[in-house]
């Protein structure tokens, strides 16, 4: 790959998704987009390039999807998970005892497993949430990925990372060599391609929403401006979280972090929540995506 090939695939790649590649990843754009090249009949990726500047929109696709990082485990971090189940869920059910309803949003689910994690957490607080309906969106930029979270399929690897025994025996089943997620947790979870590029209000309103470990792959001003347009579709009164590596600080006022609470933030009442209301009415069009008391 020249130095213009590769200068040319930095610039498609931050206008399509944001990803932002230092001038020493040359190495990792070959070793990835070489199967595609391979796949599709091309001599290599010099004609791979003039695939993509020829605006061939599905190989484009391919690329954008292939340049991704889709690295993910069950209960990632952990801490996060804690603050979902002694912090989160607990205030969340207080304050919409009213609507007994609960929309959450994982903004990069990438192969499944931090939606699957939280609704595994839902299931085991069904007594304090019989009779409410709670939402679980899984979003990603690559469809690949997707099509895995959707049949819940893992292998013995994948769920011996971060995936309590208990919960292994209790929502998975074994399928030869791999383990399948239970059919009421699949549930729980509606996935849909989305890039955080682009237009968040058809989306809706959320009162919580996960998104860990995508904003370090864009630059300053690609992270401003996505924090500012989530804080436009959390609730007042909602969360955001973030990846260990990410915070808000110095970017926008438009959240501030909880106390004693890593990655853990909260939309800031004193900022400007310029049209937020609007969404609050939009919802996803299944009517039986979750009932996290339903078992």
């Amino acid at each position: 790959m020249t130095p213009l090939d590769y200068d040319y695939l930095r610039r498609l790649l931050k206008e399509r998704s944001g990803l932002v590649l230092s001038d020493d990843k040359q190495y990792l754009v070959e070793s990835r987009l070489a199967p595609i090249a391979r796949k599709a009949g091309l001599a290599g990726l010099g004609e791979l390039i003039g695939k993509l500047r020829r605006a061939d929109e599905r190989m484009i696709v391919d690329v954008v999807e292939a340049m991704a990082t889709n690295e993910s485990f069950f209960f990632r971090d952990k801490i996060p998970f804690d603050h979902f189940r002694d912090t989160i869920m607990p205030a969340l059910i207080a304050a919409r005892a009213a609507q007994r309803r609960i929309r959450i949003w994982c903004a990069a689910a990438s192969t499944g497993q931090e939606p699957y994690s939280l609704a595994m957490a839902l299931k085991d607080m069904k007594v304090k949430l019989a009779g409410w309906r709670v939402e679980i969106l899984g979003t990603d930029l690559s469809v690949e990925v997707l099509e895995k979270a959707k049949a819940g399929i893992y292998s013995q690897f994948e769920v011996q990372r971060g995936l309590p025994i208990q919960m292994l025996v209790k929502y998975f089943s074994q399928i030869g060599d791999t383990w399948q997620v239970a059919p009421e947790i699949r549930a729980m979870v509606q996935y849909r391609p989305f890039n955080l590029l682009g237009d968040l209000g058809p989306l809706g309103s959320f009162d919580l929403v996960f998104c860990r470990n995508v904003l370090i792959y864009f630059d300053q001003g690609r992270k401003i401006d996505v924090l500012n347009r989530l804080a436009r579709v959390i609730e007042p009164d909602g969360y955001l979280v973030l990846g260990a590596a990410e915070t808000v600080v110095g970017l926008t006022d438009a959240f501030k972090l909880m106390p004693d609470k890593r990655g853990l933030y909260a939309p800031n009442a004193a900022a400007t929540r310029a049209g937020g209301s609007s969404f609050a009415g939009a919802r996803l069009p299944r009517s039986d995506l979750t009932v996290a008391g339903g078992r």
